[in-house]
């Protein structure tokens, strides 16, 4: 084996031949090109070639002991070595060959004997070409990274908006501070459990968890359409104002559908028009605003519904005391089958405590 003492600048090719002829004549012409490493079997190549990469191997064919056709096919199959370009040097001229180092990976054929200008205009020409593919390449994962980066701005800046408007609207109803953040944890909660119970798993699964523990921010967006003297009302609402309040479900739905034809990344917001219209559905099919029965309501709602109303349940209302934990905890339990879901009641039962540990704590990392 020999190597050339030019610049380490200069592109690195493996040649390998069992004839030494073939050896020098190759390196005479390239040479001063190309930083060169001259091999006499596939067996010698194989055990230095994943140390020194080369930027591109001409291979003999007809070797002793492992031919170029068995060099290459172990070559394919490691991925170390797998995109090294290969050019095979051969003394045959039949269709079949050439067609079977074409199909196993191989670049293209050079005859021998050599031509000199030949020989090293087609490896400059091949070179040039897979610098222009690791540039392509390169260029690629940039171009993806910026769009990545871009998007995700994109993303942040409408979840900040987003949130911003719910931060609003949870201002305007004086009566329920913190509700927004209190019953995106307790979803979470329950989401954690139902993953590691396996409740509902094939649908469960096709959730993007994340994205629909943030999008519960919007689920009573709609109240920013209703006047401040139902919303701020201190004590009980007539039952006109309850018709009206009951709205809001409705306007939270048509406000999220209507931010989602100018924005960007509508998944959050799919699952933000699922929550807004549909937690205040009941099992029996009692609830509003469209009187959805059972599985018929979509389950998103039905686990919102239960963060939800706990919620309401242990907070402070001008109408009602706070519910204990205990006393909140029996009210969904008691509700199985007729307001909830009886399968999520269930999952709700396995992780009540955490509703009351977590209650003033941040929301929990989801994984």
């Amino acid at each position: 084996m020999s190597l050339s003492s030019n610049s380490e600048k200069k592109q690195h090719i493996f040649i390998v031949d069992d004839e030494a002829t073939n050896l020098k004549v190759a390196e005479n012409v390239l040479r001063n090109y190309f930083q060169l490493t001259l091999l006499t079997s596939g067996k010698e190549l194989l055990q230095i070639i994943r140390r020194t990469k080369p930027d591109l191997l001409l291979l003999d064919i007809e070797m002793p002991s492992m031919s170029g056709f068995e060099v290459i096919e172990k070559m394919k199959q490691d991925q170390q070595l797998q995109d090294i370009p290969v050019i095979f040097l051969t003394a045959k001229n039949d269709v079949e060959s050439e067609l079977r180092g074409l199909t196993l990976g191989a670049l293209d054929y050079i005859n021998k004997p050599f031509s000199p200008p030949l020989l090293l205009k087609r490896i400059q020409h091949y070179l040039a070409m897979v610098e222009q593919k690791k540039e392509l390449q390169a260029f690629n994962k940039n171009l993806n990274n910026m769009v990545r980066e871009k998007t995700e701005t994109i993303l942040q800046l409408q979840y900040a908006i987003l949130s911003t408007i719910a931060n609003l609207v949870e201002f305007r109803d004086v009566n329920t501070g913190g509700h927004i953040e209190r019953t995106q944890h307790y979803l979470s909660v329950l989401l954690k459990a139902m993953k590691e119970q396996g409740t509902y798993a094939e649908e469960v699964s096709t959730w993007k968890i994340p994205l629909l523990i943030q999008s519960a921010q919007l689920h009573d967006v709609g109240k920013i359409a209703i006047s401040d003297t139902i919303l701020k009302k201190e004590g009980r609402l007539t039952p006109e104002e309850t018709e009206i309040m009951m709205k809001h479900t409705s306007f939270g739905a048509e406000i999220i559908r209507k931010i989602s034809i100018s924005a960007y990344g509508t998944e959050f917001l799919n699952y933000a028009e699922i929550l807004a219209q549909h937690h205040h559905e009941k099992w029996d099919g009692t609830g509003y605003p469209n009187k959805l029965k059972g599985t018929d309501i979509p389950l998103p709602g039905r686990i919102m519904a239960i963060a939800d109303v706990y919620d309401a349940l242990v907070s402070t209302r001008p109408y009602k005391k706070p519910f204990t934990h205990e006393e909140a905890s029996k009210i969904i339990i008691e509700g199985s089958g007729t307001h909830f879901d009886p399968t999520l009641v269930e999952v709700f039962k396995s992780v009540a405590d955490k509703f009351q540990e977590e209650k003033e704590t941040t929301l929990l990392d989801f994984i």
